[in-house]
């Protein structure tokens, strides 16, 4: 293989058993479950019947098949689900980490925050953590970076599950882009406070996926779906400048955060608007002398897929902030053929710069040594 590829944003398709293998008795029937119904496999909890079983789980599948919705384990391949077989698909793509994102919790750990026993929904926010770090990441240490997802209903327990989980070895958690469609109080309130502390204290770092929030943007309620998906930068977008506004990176310098699936292309010139903005309003606004674009430069990564004009607009974004992402199992990956990708868009890029964008970034973010370092270490 000629390049190291350490990805971003990868997905995992949970086992049937995550949470009943975990959880006190009393919970299983109301717990996340599988069951078997009409011919097909359904997750079942609190009483509802979820039809999503795959999430365009549909990596290694011919295109004309492609749908939304595996209806069982067995329409995906075994990579979705199993970790080991994702470790050999993920070696087969020349990719030496991966960070995954939750599907049945949602890319943020969202559906938890919607359970009515909250007793319950803190035992499954443990209960994924411990099975992510005790199966998925132990199947292969030396690949999988530990993100965890936290209790959103309430900022402490967070804050105390990031610290549980730090010490385990987790690496990053995954959070809303922006909690206000949530009905949760926003970024530019202190709500948060303890999961940002808890965060620079530890040095994980934080992942917004797009759409983490539950909504995406689009031009019509009846716009199709497609359309919604063209236009994700915009809801990276979103994300991005309402974090660099609010009081979280000026209260809380050192924290990181990447911005998942929403591109690069974009980035240049939104990060322009913003600093001309900020000239024109800072004096009524009281704004203070960081501009938005030193602020992303100092605690913002973003991330691509297949983006040369992004790559392009290298100098402008900052070479040491952008991070690869293969987006397995999902429509976006290019998985088994990153390999080809990759030379192609970094054909005008030097070897530091592949470096960087590869791996390198990613190893300094998540604090990930090369597998003979780590071996060195110990």
């Amino acid at each position: 293989m000629q390049y190291e590829l350490i990805s971003v944003d990868d997905h995992i398709i949970e086992p049937p058993r995550v949470w009943v293998d975990r959880l006190p008795s009393k919970y299983h029937d109301q717990c996340p479950h599988v069951v078997e119904e009409e011919g097909r496999e359904f997750w079942y909890y609190e009483g509802n019947r979820v039809d999503t079983m795959g999430l365009n789980a549909v990596a290694g599948r011919p295109q004309e098949e492609w749908d939304m919705d595996p209806v069982r384990y067995s329409d995906m391949i075994q990579g979705c689900w199993d970790p080991v077989a994702r470790a050999e698909d993920m070696r087969l793509d020349g990719v030496v980490g991966t960070v995954c994102f939750p599907t049945l919790p949602r890319f943020a750990g969202t559906l938890f925050l919607g359970f009515q026993d909250k007793e319950m929904a803190d035992l499954c926010v443990k209960a994924y953590n411990d099975w992510l770090i005790d199966e998925w990441c132990a199947a292969a240490p030396d690949l999988y970076i530990p993100m965890i997802i936290t209790q959103l209903w309430d900022p402490q327990k967070g804050a105390d599950e990031i610290r549980r989980m730090a010490a385990r070895g987790a690496r990053c958690i995954t959070f809303p882009e922006t909690p206000d469609p949530l009905g949760l109080p926003s970024y530019f309130t202190d709500h948060w406070d303890p999961v940002w502390q808890a965060l620079e204290e530890t040095g994980l770092a934080c992942n917004m996926h797009i759409g983490t929030s539950g909504t995406m943007q689009s031009p019509a309620k009846d716009a199709p779906f497609h359309v919604t998906i063209m236009l994700a930068q915009a809801s990276a977008a979103i994300g991005m400048v309402g974090m660099l506004e609010a009081p979280v990176l000026r209260k809380f310098p050192n924290l990181q955060m990447v911005f998942s699936e929403g591109g690069l292309g974009w980035i240049p010139a939104q990060l322009e608007r913003c600093d001309r903005m900020w000239e024109r309003h800072r004096m009524w606004s009281g704004l203070d002398d960081l501009k938005p674009s030193e602020l992303f430069k100092r605690n913002m990564y973003g991330a691509f897929v297949d983006d040369s004009v992004g790559l392009k607009l290298r100098d402008h974004i900052g070479v040491d902030r952008i991070l690869w992402e293969s987006d397995f199992p999902h429509v976006e990956t290019m998985w088994p053929h990153s390999q080809d990708v990759m030379k192609r868009l970094t054909a005008d890029l030097t070897d530091h710069e592949i470096d960087l964008v590869t791996n390198a970034n990613a190893r300094k973010l998540y604090n990930w040594p090369k597998k003979d370092e780590k071996a060195g270490a110990a």
